[in-house]
């Protein structure tokens, strides 16, 4: 697997009017509002070349995705507040793979701490979506430095002719490609977006592990075969869970033609016609 060499995060704030000073607004928001250990690795961005701030007109950025955002739950009071917006502060921080993944943390921060004082929407332009505050706030990390996986990725799935297609949106926040399924039957919809989140969980834990803290490597080797377990799911969710059972699931990178990013395509380790049925049931019991 490919390592870049930096991974890019960001957002943007829409402002009814721009603030004198942005950097000293977001300095000051953020010492106020975010909590340590987060607050010293943000305040360190914040002075660095590797955060920035750009404010500029709303007329001078790309037109804001609408009917994406209104499709991933942005409320008609926020979308509102988007296109009455003058102005734009893009929140744009850079930083290498592995952990923490701090170009993420620190934009997300910022952004929200700005936000929140002017009581303005936040849009994660990775996704894109409108993060409310509440929701912002509980996906960085605590004191103990965990996050849930699951407010970070999203599930994203739509039905096709055999069955449903998913493909993850946010493991390439962290420099790994995105995981594919294709026809997944009607009745495991819910079950096997968990099984997703668990395998987004453990991909990610095995990814970090192989990234030193000194010099990158190129490449990085990830196993073919991924064992995937209840625990997994549990820890993409932030909770535990005692209950050993788990299913080994196949791995291929895929290289789409054109411009598109390279995905995983995940396979049952032994494929056949109820491969969605057998692996749902052995990890969560007969339906």
């Amino acid at each position: 697997m490919p390592v870049p060499e930096n991974l890019h995060a960001t957002y943007a704030v829409a402002l009814a009017a721009p603030p004198a000073d942005p950097r000293g607004l977001a300095r000051d928001q953020v010492a106020r509002l975010v909590r340590p250990p987060l607050r010293d690795l943000v305040l360190g961005m914040l002075a660095s070349p590797l955060l920035t701030l750009d404010l500029r007109p709303a007329r001078e950025f790309p037109p804001l995705p609408m009917d994406l955002l209104a499709a991933y739950g942005a409320s008609r009071a926020e979308l509102g507040a988007l296109s009455a917006a003058s102005h734009l502060l893009a929140v744009r921080a850079a930083y290498r793979p592995g952990w923490p993944p701090a170009h993420e943390w620190a934009a997300r921060a910022v952004a929200g701490a700005v936000g929140a004082a002017l009581s303005m929407p936040v849009l994660d332009g990775f996704t894109p979506q409108i993060l409310g505050r509440d929701r912002l706030e509980r996906s960085l990390p605590g004191p103990d430095g965990t996050v849930r996986l699951t407010d970070w990725i999203l599930l994203p799935h739509a039905d096709g002719p055999h069955g449903f297609w998913f493909t993850t949106n946010g493991l390439a926040r962290f420099g790994l490609p995105e995981l594919l399924t294709e026809n997944v039957p009607p009745t495991l919809v819910e079950a096997w977006g968990r099984v997703l989140n668990g395998l987004a969980r453990r991909l990610l834990d095995l990814w970090v592990e192989r990234l030193p803290a000194a010099e990158l490597p190129v490449f990085v080797d990830l196993p073919e075969v991924v064992s995937v377990s209840l625990q997994d799911i549990a820890a993409a969710q932030g909770v535990e869970e005692s209950m050993l059972r788990e299913v080994s699931l196949r791995l291929r990178l895929d290289e789409p033609e054109g411009a598109a990013p390279a995905v995983l395509t995940v396979l049952a380790a032994d494929d056949g016609p109820d491969r969605f049925d057998h692996l749902c049931a052995a990890l969560f019991g007969p339906s």
